[in-house]
Parts: structure tokens; C-alpha cells; sequence
């Protein structure tokens, strides 16, 4: 018996092909062939070999020869071409091309002489043999004028059926192309007369004299040609940004992608064609092409109905009865999921929202530079995004006051937090706004370290979170305290004031936790108050969180979370229950993916959908970089590296009443558990572990060793703790 050769679990290793000897023997020959024929047609080389093909060539070919010689030279470049790279040209556009090339040929025989044209291809004129058999037939039946008609329409039907858009479309196209033209000559030529002190040209055919009609000619006085253009609204231009914040060029731009409209006219018909099925008659009415999906703004129909009397009327299509085809529709398109709004805000028609076969990248550099982010007079704006009809949608962290995001893992929850961290990077400086970022996964936002906005580095330990909350509590009240004396309302009345009387200026504070359900696992109480009380009062003080959580459940967004958080963004979910969960409503599990969003504004409560910014890891490392070098902003104390709360004595932490109780507990003891601590104090787990935590933070017990280890006693037997100074 043969032996077998021991598997192994290596899988071959695939590289591309080259190309092929024949291959390679094919594609040198036609590239030698082609350029022998070029610089035979072009009498570049003369001999009698030469001379024949040459002659040859044009008998049958006539002025399209040439194009014989550049045939052979791309199809030699395509055999040479590795198979791996090399371009797929679709074969309907070969034959198109094809019969476009025979038909300009019979074209350009039939202008030729119409006395002999079977001399034409002898002297190597015009279409050649070729032109003149497509050219022969149709000149018998139908005459020469109508042969020449009929080519031509051949011709024009071809390259039309080629194009990548209708030809209602490329006529748009071209108009449109035209006019910008004629406008920016206009402009060139108005700016030039502006330089030159020269009248600029009139556009357009001068004013024509009927008879017995004299045209009146004025002539304007400068004052008399200024006058009218006062009357017209000058567009607003962007505000000059300063010099000191980071420039736009930093952001990179992303070419759009957009259906053609050959598919948008079918899939339009083919919606109109299911809910014609189905019995819910209803006409496509508009069409939003938006950056992940193309909403179609359906119209309701009309059914008949038979009366008692047996009169026909006309019934109105509910609403009810499209929002219950959504899988039918989703069927027939071949698209999931499909998200139906009905009915579309501030319209009559019902939002069939249908993916995408090509998402587009929405970069924050174009929504910034637009002027909805422009008009917005804050220093908290940020950029959302697009909508389903590919405007820019930007809000004011300010007017929310807090954003509560939510998505599963990988629906872009995280780019969502970097692109608002990046909007506030790139319009102020530290002296306008400080963060505190925590982030326990570790990855996502401790690339922000060393920029000058941070007021500390970006936490990742969980039980500093608490610590970081309070302290922000603490400077909430602070704050109160210092508006009170003051005497002003808000943040903003207060700088204002600063401004002018040489107060201490004070930043606005925005708190991004990009992960909550782990702190709500660790410390849900303290977390929750914390959050909560921070939420309900801190608006004024200019003080503002970003949450954000993979885990909508109602144990991690409780109810009192999400009460003082209106404004919320849902990327996709697993479920309808998460969905509830954030929005109050389903939708959110009907979402796409990366970056595709809901987005509910805090003074509405219908929910826009949004693909939302993408901003690259590139794109921060350049941002980051131009904050890392200009960190003499604010001078030395932005460069600290510890954290204000660390040395901060924060109010409440190590008041517990039972914590003389505990320290009598652990004399002559050498380990102590959370559990003992329970069953002789008579309390809950939570105020245990508190109380655990306030002995380590004093030095009486050792670290948490994990996996429900008792913690090593350190105090020795019969010494008291040193208090804290």
C-alpha cells in the first residue's frame, strides 16, 4: 500500500498569475504588427511590403485604417497585462463599438462622392469596402438621404446605450457644464473690468429696432449703476478662522457615490409595480439620493370601492397597509433591510428608504465647510453627518445639553465620538473647552493624550471614573457658587462679563465615556447619581457629557439616565427591545451599519436618519500632532500629568458612618472579604465594596487580588490609621 502523506492543516499559498508564455508571444506580435501598420499608414516607412499593406488597409478600411493600428496596439497591451490587474472590458461594449465603427464607415462613404462610389475604395478614400457594403443596401431601398439618417441614428442609439447615465441625463449634463461656462466667463470678464476700469462686455444679442419702434438707449451714471446691486443680498461668506486653531486641510475629502439613473427609474418601477400587487396602488413622486440610502417619496393611491346602492367610489390607501409590504418590498428589490417612514415630516408622501449598492464615505471636512455648521453661533458645534437626501445636518452640543449614543459593536459608534471630539479640536483652544475622556476599552481615545484640552490623561481604570464624576460635581457647584456672587445666570453671561472686567476666564467641560455599561457593572449607584446630577444641573455651568454604550439594555440607559438625556443617536442594534431601549421606538435594528444612524434632536422627538462623518485614524494623528506642538497654549499646568481629583478631598467619599466600625472589625485579622464585611455590618453588597474600597484608598487593606480573593489586613494590631491631612 501507498503511503499517505500526513495532513496538515497549511492551505496553499496564492499569488497572482503571470502572464502566460503564449500570452506574452501574442501580445509582442500584435504590438509589433500594430506599429509596423501606424508607420506604414503614416508613410513614415516606405517599401514595397510596406506600401501594400498600407494600401491594402485603406481599400477596406478608407480613413478608418488607422484605427485598425490602434486596435492591434491595446489589444497587444491587454495580453501583456498581468490577468490580476488587468481592466474588464464588458462585451456589449466591444460589439457596441464595433457597430459604431462599421456605421461611421458606411457614414463617411455615403458623403463622399455620390457619382462613382464604387471608385471610392479604390483610391482608398472615405469608408473603403467596408463602408461602402453597409452603405450599399440601405442607399437601394431607402435612397441616400434616408441611409445616411439611419446610420446615423444608429450610431448616436449605440453610444447613448452605452453611457453610463440616460440621455435626458447627459443632455442635463451638458447644459449644465455650458452654463457654469458662460458664468464663469461672466465672472472672469466682471472681475477683469473691475481691475482695468474697462465697461465689462454686454452678453447676449443687442436690442433689436421694429419698425416704426425706436429703442431708447440709456446710458448709467456710476452712482445710477451702483444703485441696483445694493438691492441685491450679498452671500454670506465663511467667518476667517483663526489663525491659532488647527486648519481645515487636515481633513481630507471623499468622492461621492451615487446610483445612475437607469437603476433609480427601476427600482422606482419596480416599487410602484409591488404595491400595485398587493393592492395598495401608489405613484413615486420624489426621489432623495442620500449618501447609504435612496428614500422615495411614495404617494398613496386611490382603490374602488362598491357601495350598497351599487355606486362605485374611490377609497383612500391607508397608510397602515404600505408600512405592512416592507418585506414584500424588500424582496422584490433584492435590498434588506428597508426602513419605511410614513409619513415623511412636512410632506404628504411616505419614505421608502431602500440601501445603496455603493455606501458613500461622508467626510468631516464637508460638513464643516457648509453653511448649516457655519451659521451656527457656537463654540460647541458639531458635524452629525448627511441625511437621506444628502444635506449637511450639524447641531450645538450646548443646545442639547447632553448625547446619549448607542449601537452595536462595529456600527461606528466609536468614529462617531472621534468626529465630535475632532469638530471641538478644530474651533477652539483650551482656553475655550477642556475634556475628560474615559475610555476602559483602552484603544479608542487614549490616542488623545497630550493634547491640551485634556484636563487629565484619558482615563481607563473604572474605579477612577467615580472619583473623576464627583470632582466634576464638586466644580459644578463651584461654579453656582462663583455666578452667584457674580451675579449672571450662565457660563456664556459669565465670560462675557470676564471679558470686560478681567475676570478668570472659564472653559466649557465636556465629559466623553465612550463605554458605560462596564462603570454600570462596577459602580452602578455612584455612577447613576453621579451622572444623573451632573445631567439635570450642569447646563448653565457649561459643563456637558457624551455617553456612549454597546449595550442598550435598561439596566445600563436606566430610566433616570435616559430622562435628561433628549438628544440620542442609535446606530444599528440586535433587537426592537434595544431600539425601545434608546429612541422609544423600533428602527434602529433596520439600520446598516457603519455609520448609518438615528438621530432624535432634543426639541423633536421624530427621528432623522443620518449616515454619519467618517474621520480616519490619519486624519487624528494630524490633528492630535498640530495640538502636541502647540501644548505652550495654556502654559505649564496643561502639562501635568496627574489628575486634579487624585489630591482633590471630594466631598462624600470617605464619609461613611460604618467606617470606624469596619476598622474595629479588622483588628487581629489578617484577611478581610467584601462578604465579611456584609454579614457583620448587616449591609448590601454595594456599601460594602464602598467601604473596602475607602479602606485601600487609606492603607488599610491591600489591593483587590481578583477572582473574589480576600484582601490582605495591613493594619497591625492595636495601631490606628493616620487620618488623612
Amino acid at each position: 500500500m501507498a503511503r499517505r502523506k500526513p495532513e496538515t492543516n497549511e492551505q496553499p499559498m496564492i499569488t497572482p498569475s503571470a502572464p502566460a508564455p503564449q500570452r506574452e508571444i501574442a501580445g509582442l506580435a500584435l504590438i509589433a504588427l500594430g506599429t509596423v501598420t501606424l508607420l506604414a499608414l503614416s508613410a513614415v516607412s516606405r517599401g514595397a511590403l510596406s506600401d501594400w499593406w498600407a494600401g491594402f488597409l485603406r481599400r477596406i478600411f478608407g480613413w478608418g485604417a488607422p484605427v485598425i493600428a490602434l486596435t492591434l496596439l491595446a489589444l497587444g497591451g491587454l495580453l501583456l497585462w498581468p490577468p490580476y490587474r488587468r481592466p474588464k472590458v464588458p462585451w456589449p461594449a466591444v460589439i457596441g463599438l464595433e457597430v459604431v465603427f462599421v456605421a461611421l464607415l458606411g457614414v463617411l462613404h455615403l458623403l463622399g462622392s455620390r457619382a462613382n462610389p464604387v471608385a471610392l475604395p479604390l483610391d482608398g478614400g472615405r469608408g473603403g469596402y467596408v463602408g461602402w457594403a453597409v452603405a450599399y443596401f440601405p442607399t437601394k431601398a431607402l435612397g441616400w438621404g434616408l441611409a445616411l439618417l439611419m446610420l446615423l441614428a444608429v450610431v448616436l442609439t449605440m453610444l447613448f446605450a452605452m453611457a453610463p447615465a440616460s440621455a435626458a441625463e447627459i443632455v442635463r449634463r451638458i447644459r449644465t457644464g455650458w452654463e457654469r461656462a458662460l458664468t464663469a466667463y461672466r465672472l472672469w470678464r466682471e472681475s477683469r473690468s473691475a481691475i482695468t476700469g474697462e465697461a465689462p462686455p454686454i452678453v447676449g444679442p443687442p436690442p433689436r429696432e421694429r419698425k416704426g419702434v425706436r429703442v431708447k438707449r440709456i446710458v448709467r451714471t456710476e452712482p445710477e449703476k451702483a444703485a441696483p446691486q445694493t438691492k441685491e443680498r450679498p452671500r454670506r461668506a465663511p467667518a476667517p478662522r483663526d489663525k491659532r486653531l488647527p486648519p481645515l486641510d487636515l481633513l481630507e475629502q471623499y468622492a461621492p457615490k451615487s446610483l445612475s439613473e437607469s437603476e433609480i427609474r427601476r427600482r422606482a418601477r419596480i416599487i410602484e409595480e409591488t404595491l400595485e400587487s398587493f393592492g395598495a396602488p401608489g405613484k413615486v413622486v420624489e426621489i432623495n439620493r442620500g449618501p447609504t440610502v435612496t428614500q422615495f417619496g411614495v404617494e398613496p393611491g386611490f382603490v374602488e370601492r362598491r357601495l350598497q346602492n351599487g355606486e362605485v367610489a374611490e377609497r383612500k390607501i391607508r397608510v397602515s397597509k404600505i408600512l405592512s409590504l416592507a418585506d414584500d418590498l424588500a424582496l422584490a428589490l433584492a435590498a434588506a433591510p428597508i426602513r419605511i417612514e410614513a409619513p415623511v415630516p412636512g410632506r404628504s408622501v411616505i419614505g421608502i428608504e431602500v440601501p445603496n449598492s455603493d455606501l458613500s464615505l461622508v467626510s468631516l471636512r464637508s460638513v464643516m465647510e457648509s453653511e448649516v455648521f457655519q451659521k451656527i453661533d457656537s463654540n460647541l458645534r458639531i458635524a452629525l453627518g448627511q441625511d437621506v437626501s444628502g444635506n449637511p445636518v450639524a447641531a450645538d452640543l450646548a443646545s442639547m445639553p447632553h448625547l446619549l449614543i448607542a449601537g452595536a459593536t462595529g456600527s461606528g459608534k466609536s468614529v462617531c465620538i472621534n468626529s465630535i471630539i475632532a469638530c471641538l479640536l478644530f474651533n477652539n483652544t483650551p482656553d475655550d473647552v477642556r475634556m475628560i475622556m474615559v475610555d476602559p476599552k483602552m484603544v479608542e481615545l487614549t490616542n488623545f493624550n497630550g493634547i491640551p484640552h485634556l484636563i487629565a490623561p484619558v482615563i481607563t481604570e473604572v474605579e477612577e471614573v467615580v472619583r473623576a464624576l464627583k470632582w466634576v460635581t464638586q466644580e459644578m457647584d463651584s461654579r453656582y457658587r462663583t455666578f452667584a456672587l457674580r451675579g449672571v445666570r450662565n457660563l456664556d453671561i459669565y465670560n462675557q462679563m470676564a471679558s470686560r472686567k478681567g475676570w478668570d476666564k472659564l472653559p466649557n467641560i465636556v465629559i466623553f465615556i465612550d463605554e458605560l455599561a462596564d462603570l454600570m457593572l462596577v459602580s452602578p449607584d455612584d455612577v447613576e447619581w453621579a451622572i444623573c446630577r451632573i445631567a439635570q444641573l450642569a447646563r448653565a455651568t457649561g459643563i456637558h457629557l457624551v455617553l456612549a454604550t454597546q449595550r442598550p439594555s435598561v439596566e445600563v440607559v436606566t430610566g433616570l439616565i435616559k430622562a435628561n438625556f433628549p438628544a440620542r443617536i442609535s446606530f444599528a442594534v440586535t433587537s426592537q427591545v434595544d431600539s425601545r431601549v434608546v429612541l422609544d421606538t423600533g428602527g434602529a435594528e433596520k439600520l446598516l451599519g457603519r455609520g448609518d444612524m438615528l438621530y432624535m434632536a432634543s426639541d423633536s422627538s421624530k427621528l432623522m436618519r443620518l449616515q454619519g462623518c467618517y474621520v480616519s485614524d490619519a486624519e487624528l494623528a494630524r490633528l492630535v500632532n498640530f495640538w502636541r506642538e502647540h501644548v505652550e497654549w495654556i502654559g505649564p499646568p496643561a502639562r501635568r500629568e496627574t489628575a486634579p481629583w487624585q489630591s482633590a478631598d471630594l466631598e462624600g467619599e470617605e464619609s461613611d458612618e460604618l467606617l470606624e466600625d469596619a476598622i474595629q472589625l479588622l483588628r487581629g485579622r489578617d484577611r478581610v472579604s467584601v462578604s465579611f464585611l456584609q454579614r457583620r455590618l448587616h449591609i448590601g453588597y454595594p456599601r460594602a465594596a464602598r467601604l473596602m474600597d475607602i479602606l485601600e484608598h487609606k492603607g488599610i487593606v491591600g489591593p483587590d487580588e481578583g477572582a473574589g480573593r480576600s484582601r490582605e489586613v495591613l493594619l497591625p494590631l492595636g495601631e490606628n490609621p493616620e487620618p488623612d491631612e
